[in-house]
Parts: structure tokens; sequence; C-alpha cells
């Protein structure tokens, strides 16, 4: 995926510069060896969809169905086989990429995290955020509480990819760095599949306040998730 000539930054624009749409979007990932990319299965057939500014657009169902790939195409993962994804009214492949991705926040069922401090963990959702930012979307994401107990609180270094974290936690963590980088466009991709009851329950609290204003695309197997 590379930029365009002349592609622009994702900018300002108006009331409906966070409009998500789908048109008639076809996409085949690569075929097995000696098989070209024609010959193919179909991932998606015929796509069109659109989310308004504010408003949710669920995908639910089975392992296989093209939920995560129709995800993946809005932060240009890859781009359709045919067709086109817009934001804003523009086509995606007119953005210049970085700032694309720096204009949408995903949180996924396993969030990447670094061995490094809570504190850095969340701030890598905008580097400059000063502590008070960090401690304000913990809190936020229902986090501060559990980062409090840690041996070293925000300071705690949490191993890699959170090993030293529960499930639950891991979560938290990545929807307080979602919170910090305060993205236009969201996307949820089984944020809580792997959680027990508990934990979802206070990671579906967060969730809701990350949610607020922005459009957002959910992918979940389970319609109770949405």
């Amino acid at each position: 995926i590379v930029d365009r000539p002349g592609a622009v930054d994702f900018g300002a624009g108006g009331p409906n510069r966070t409009r998500i749409e789908y048109r008639d979007v076809s996409f085949r990932y690569p075929g097995a060896p000696g098989e070209s990319c024609d010959e193919a299965t179909l991932a998606l057939d015929g796509v069109s969809l659109t989310v308004e500014p504010g408003c949710t657009l669920a995908l639910v169902g089975m392992s296989g169905g093209g939920k995560t790939t129709i995800a993946h195409l809005l932060p240009r993962f890859f781009d359709p086989t045919a067709g086109a994804v817009l934001l804003g009214g523009v086509d995606l492949r007119d953005y210049r990429v970085t700032s694309l991705r720096a204009a949408i926040a995903l949180v996924g069922q396993n969030a990447f995290l670094f061995n490094d401090t809570v504190r850095a963990n969340i701030r890598y959702g905008r580097l400059e955020a000063s502590d008070a930012d960090v401690e304000a979307v913990a809190r936020n994401a229902n986090a501060h509480e559990f980062i409090q107990g840690l041996p070293q609180g925000y300071d705690t270094e949490i191993g890699e990819q959170g090993l030293r974290l529960s499930g639950g936690e891991r979560a938290r963590i990545a929807i307080a760095r979602a919170l910090l980088k305060d993205a236009p466009v969201l996307i949820l991709d089984e944020a809580t599949a792997a959680l027990d009851s508990n934990s979802e329950r206070l990671v579906q609290a967060a969730i809701e306040r990350l949610m607020q204003g922005r459009p957002t695309l959910v992918i979940a197997h389970r319609l109770s998730t949405v």
C-alpha cells in the first residue's frame, strides 16, 4: 500500500467528513500456490454499506464471513479488488496512508502491547500526552483502579504483549490508548471476545465512552456482544 501521486491528508472537512461508505466492494485474498489471484474465491462480493457520522454499524456472524476483511479495508491494510471505500466522500486511495490511519482507532481482540510501562503503552496513542492526560483516559477506560494496584502503578512494566496482565486488563489498556488517540473513526473487532463476564462488563462500559460521537464499525460473532 503506497500513496498515490497527489494524495491528500485527511482534513477537518464538514459535518460528513467521517461518513464511511463501501460502494460495490469485492475482495480476493491471494490464491493458493500455483493459483492466480483471479482464480481465488471472493471473500467479499459486491458489498455496499454506509456508516453515518456518530452512528454504529455492527457486522455479526460466523468466522470466515468477511467481517474482519470489511474492517481491514478501512485503514487500507489492503485495497478492494473492485469497488471503492470512501471516508468523507473521498476514496481512501486519495488520502495519504499515514494521515488516514491517524484518523482511525482500532481495538481488537488481541491488543498489541509493548514490554514497557503501563504509562508508555497508553501514551502510544498520543506520544506528547501528559501524565494527567494518561490518567484521565485510564479512568474513563475503567483501568485506573487496577493500575493503582500494580507494584509500581503506572510505571509497572507489563511484559511482552502485556503477559503480566489479565485479558480484561489488557483490553482496558487498549481502550485507554484509543481514548487518548481521540481518532474520529473507530473499529471494534471482537474487542470483548476473550473476556469473562465480569471483565466484559467493565470493558463494555469503557467502550461506550469511546464510541460517543464517532462512526463505529463493530465486528462480533455473537449478537449479545453488540
